[in-house]
């Protein structure tokens, strides 16, 4: 191989691997370094330079400045240099793969299944694959290699040589990516997602606020005939999204997250000491605002970041009842004293212990 040789070859592992010219040469600096300490016994000190311009391979050492051939270093060095520059190119495409995709963590990706291996779904990115556990699969969702898939980017670690890229499906960052995806006013920031919470493959509530009055932010997420939202429905296989309108206000963020219960404001009731709230709902409306096996009130409750505790009016006011109709404390600690047996009498006698009427 001649210099020009030598150049074009850079310039197709450049082009095909997509990796910059100054890693390359600094790659094959290192590899044919090794490759001559090997051959010819040298030290540590030898230094490798290769002509950017020329392609020339020029050796300094004890001894000085020579150039070398390529053909000099024989077979067995030629392969070891081989080795050594397939290594070193692996680890650079590696750290770029890495790079790239650790900067796209949550966003959105379209992929193609390609295989499973044990528990886990490879999906094609085109450049890079990823690996979609079962964990962050939607239970119920069925996959067959080649059809198209959409996730998150979860989490880009390096493994060894490779560059391991985890999926999700089950994120609720999901179901914001595809809105910001079907939704203009969402992606030009008129309409902002202040929160989702979700239980994959059932339920979805997101919350949303318009930045612009004349902005229906509920209407623009559903779109036309719900032609918007469906499009997300679809792509979630058919979960449920509840879409609300934000509020700063607690009680009635509260209302609209239980929807699509009717619940009246003034029978919200926060503690704010125990981060909780009680809400008093018609008999009629108990069921809708629990949801089924209560997933309507702890969807609401996570979107709001408060407990909610359902209650009818009718079990409202049977616990306060109960609650008034309790024994005190000072009560229970009066009937010892009522009690005429001498036990009583001794305690009673006691002066380290005061008569509640001397309290």
């Amino acid at each position: 191989m001649n210099h020009e040789e030598f150049l074009r070859l850079v310039d197709v592992i450049h082009r095909d691997k997509d990796i910059p010219k100054e890693e390359i040469f600094m790659g094959l600096e290192s590899a044919i370094g090794m490759a001559v300490k090997k051959r010819l016994g040298v030290g540590e000190d030898l230094i490798v330079t290769i002509s950017r311009e020329t392609g020339e391979i020029i050796i300094e050492d004890d001894e000085g400045e020579f150039e070398l051939d390529l053909a000099d270093l024989g077979r067995i060095a030629a392969q070891a240099c081989k080795q050594v520059m397939t290594m070193k190119f692996r680890e650079s495409e590696r750290d770029r793969l890495f790079d790239e995709y650790e900067a796209r963590v949550g966003e959105l990706v379209t992929g193609s299944v390609q295989r499973f291996d044990g528990d886990n779904m490879v999906v094609n990115l085109g450049r890079a694959e990823a690996w979609l556990p079962r964990e962050e699969r939607v239970r119920g969702e069925s996959f067959s290699p080649g059809d198209r898939i959409r996730g998150i980017i979860l989490e880009v670690r390096k493994d060894g040589p490779r560059v391991r890229i985890i999926l999700s499906r089950t994120h609720p960052d999901l179901v914001r990516r595809l809105f910001e995806l079907e939704v203009p006013e969402i992606a030009d920031e008129v309409i902002d997602i202040k929160r989702v919470v979700r239980e994959p493959g059932y339920r979805t509530k997101m919350a949303v606020v318009s930045m612009d009055p004349k902005i229906d932010c509920i209407g623009a997420c559903v779109g036309v005939r719900g032609s918007r939202i469906k499009a997300v429905i679809d792509e979630l296989r058919g979960e449920r999204i509840d879409i609300i309108r934000w509020s700063d206000s607690l009680e009635t963020l509260i209302m609209n997250g239980l929807k699509p219960a009717t619940i009246h404001l003034e029978n919200i009731y926060p503690d704010v000491d125990r981060h909780a709230a009680i809400v008093i709902v018609d008999e009629d409306q108990q069921s809708l605002a629990i949801g089924k096996k209560g997933q309507n009130v702890r969807l609401a409750s996570r979107l709001c970041g408060w407990d909610i505790d359902i209650k009818t009016r009718e079990e409202f006011t049977a616990e306060a009842m109960g609650r008034r109709d309790e024994p005190s404390v000072e009560t229970v600690e009066e009937e010892p004293y009522l009690d005429p047996e001498p036990e009583a009498a001794s305690i009673e006698a006691a002066p380290e212990e005061p008569t509640p009427s001397e309290g």
